[in-house]
């Protein structure tokens, strides 16, 4: 024992260095990738209903103008997670930065190459925390999520009525272009970088770090991994099985995507995963419907109740005030995830926004008040929000950095299939008045969701990242 006391690991080196100026450089960078993915999909609920009434669409045409981003969005969040695992998570989101410049000068459908590479900004910075705040730190990164959905309801609301809605897509596309302007002085994470045998790039890394926040590393040689935890103590069973850093020489080194994908179904894995899908798929599923549903029920009430009086108007005012304040909600959304994520844990805290935002649909089965249906809406999204949130940090956390992007990328791909699926059902039922059979179908999904995350055996709130899979037992 007293040789492991001259040697530390990542997240041992990171935990002494602290949280402080370094870190909050790689989140401004990470964060405005968020506000950039946000911005580009909350645009579909803006521009959905004036592109309808220019190119006189139908219901199901305009639906599956979002369905068909949200297809470019599944491809891209499982295409840049092999990527990242595979290149590095900087090559990831460079290349996704590259591509996205070029269809944008030749058309207005930006979606299908940029959008899906979020989630490699939220595992680079991952990467970066200390694991003793980490939840905190994550859902802080979260925010600018809700910063990009704020923005572009405040957007829409003043370019909407006044300019062509090509002019809002145009404007969307500032922060893409910011953070390729600054690509270049963006950092490979250390802990890739480690799990890769490149030690002595991933210690001037750490060295860097630790000048920036005018500390030191601590004494010792950086080591890729320990068989045991800090304390010296091993970990619970069926961690150390999922998280096991004690993988002998069986890592992912040099593994093709196929064999990415397929370790995400190993036997230490496999039921991870497809929990991890059907939370991720619930989440999006509950998200983009309540956003899609507040334009839906702003007029469902008229043109439900007395055809002949509907008269609805894509640019109407009253739709980009109502998209902004419930947009709001997700600012107590994410504080409730800040309060609860490193207190109740990632799994207790998923169950209990969830079953809030339950409690805020249900008045919803019957006709309500524009007022009340607005308030109702308001909480669900704020809860939705916050099961997201940290969802999305337990999706990455859960997976050992050998295969964190691709498994992160491959939830995150199913979670757009239900943001792909979400307005072909839900949204497609309440523009038709089946209002009743919409709610009740979210309500299911979200219960489905509770399950889901219910029946993942192990708590990752205060555990260290992992680096490779513990293959030795199979």
């Amino acid at each position: 024992m007293a040789e492991q006391g001259h040697v530390y690991t990542v997240d041992e080196a990171l935990t002494h260095v602290g949280f402080g100026k370094y870190q909050c450089f790689v989140l401004a960078y990470a964060g405005l990738g968020w506000v950039a993915e946000a911005m580009e999909i909350m645009i579909l609920s803006f521009v959905g209903p004036t592109v309808k009434s220019e190119w006189n669409l139908s219901s199901t045409e305009e639906s599956l103008i979002t369905t068909a981003v949200f297809a470019g969005l599944v491809v891209g969040a499982y295409a840049w997670g092999l990527v990242a695992d595979n290149y590095g998570r900087r090559h990831a989101f460079s290349l996704a930065l590259f591509i996205f410049v070029f269809p944008l000068f030749l058309s207005h459908t930006k979606y299908y190459n940029y959008s899906g590479s979020g989630h490699v900004f939220l595992s680079w910075f991952l990467e970066f925390v200390p694991p003793s705040n980490r939840g905190m730190w994550m859902v802080i990164f979260s925010s600018f999520w809700t910063i990009g959905s704020v923005s572009e309801a405040i957007g829409a609301w003043i370019i909407m009525p006044r300019l062509d809605w090509r002019w809002l897509l145009g404007l969307s596309s500032i922060p893409s272009f910011i953070l390729l302007a600054f690509l270049g002085f963006q950092p490979e994470s250390p802990r890739y970088l480690c799990l890769k045998g490149r030690t002595a790039e991933a210690h001037r890394a750490l060295e860097k770090i630790a000048q920036v926040n005018k500390t030191k590393l601590p004494n010792g040689k950086l080591v890729a991994r320990r068989s045991t935890l800090p304390t010296g103590e091993r970990a619970p069973p069926e961690l150390v099985h999922l998280l096991s850093s004690n993988g002998g020489n069986k890592t992912t080194e040099g593994k093709s995507g196929l064999s990415l994908f397929l370790m995400l179904f190993s036997s230490k894995l496999a039921r991870t995963t497809i929990l991890l899908w059907l939370l991720l798929f619930g989440n999006s599923f509950a998200y983009y419907a309540v956003v899609l549903l507040i334009s839906e029920l702003s007029s469902l009430d008229t043109r439900c109740r007395s055809p002949l009086m509907f008269s609805h108007h894509p640019q109407d005012a009253n739709l980009y005030i109502d998209e902004f304040i419930t947009s709001l909600a997700e600012i107590p959304g994410l504080l409730l995830a800040a309060i609860l994520v490193d207190t109740a844990g990632r799994k207790l805290s998923i169950t209990i926004m969830f079953t809030l935002s339950c409690l805020f649909l249900l008045p919803l089965v019957t006709y309500q008040s524009n007022i009340l249906t607005t308030g109702l809406l308001f909480g669900a999204r704020m809860c939705v929000m916050g099961a997201f949130t940290v969802s999305l940090i337990y999706a990455a956390e859960i997976y050992p950095t050998s295969v964190r992007s691709t498994g992160a990328g491959a939830a995150n791909a199913m979670g757009r299939i239900g943001g792909m699926v979400c307005p072909l059902v839900a949204v497609a039922l309440v523009a038709n008045c089946h209002q009743m059979t919409a709610v009740v179908l979210l309500v299911v999904v979200i219960v489905t969701s509770i399950l889901s995350v219910m029946l993942i055996p192990f708590e990752t709130k205060g555990q260290e990242l992992s680096d490779t899979v513990d293959f030795t037992s199979d």
